[in-house]
């Protein structure tokens, strides 16, 4: 599956969002509780992503970025609900992330990206993302814990009530 950095700087702030600061290129499909589907082109290619920003965060930082969730397929390059943690913070270098969904937990790797330095956390593999989506469509809280280069421990809450809802919109939306 296709992990890219850029991964739509726009979606930064899915919860932030109002219709006049969307790109014209980008759709919102639509909003289901607390996840937001969309539609964008990505080099020319049909891109579609849900997304949800957490409803808690927690940490002893004095200063963040925003974190965010995405789900994305690239029905061109065949890539099918690959899933990134945004941390809004550079990661610890070699650290791990995990997630926590209704007594499951995975482990996501970290990357820091030469643009903007930010990290971001990726499933291993297309099982992996298999697995965490599966889980989330069947769960109703998950908590994403990472740790930032200066060492703080982030913890974020996320709802997961609207992810099927909003999965299955934006699976729709790619068949077109």
């Amino acid at each position: 599956m296709i992990r890219t950095g850029s991964l739509l700087a726009a979606a930064v702030a899915l919860s932030l969002l109002s219709p006049a600061e969307i790109r014209a290129e980008q759709r919102v499909i639509g909003t289901f509780t607390d996840w937001t589907a969309f539609v964008d082109q990505e080099n020319g290619n049909r891109l579609c992503y849900i997304g949800s920003a957490p409803q808690k965060e927690e940490g002893d930082y004095t200063r963040r970025g925003n974190a965010y969730m995405l789900v994305t397929i690239r029905p061109q390059a065949h890539s099918h609900g690959v899933v990134t943690v945004e941390a809004g913070y550079p990661y610890r270098p070699g650290s791990t992330v995990s997630v926590a969904i209704d007594g499951n937990t995975f482990e996501l790797y970290t990357r820091n990206r030469d643009g903007d330095g930010l990290g971001d956390a990726w499933a291993f593999g297309d099982d992996g993302d298999k697995a965490l989506v599966q889980a989330m469509r069947a769960g109703r809280t998950m908590v994403v814990k990472g740790t930032s280069s200066r060492g703080t421990l982030t913890t974020d809450t996320y709802s997961l009530l609207g992810f099927t809802a909003a999965y299955n919109a934006m699976e729709q939306a790619c068949r077109g």
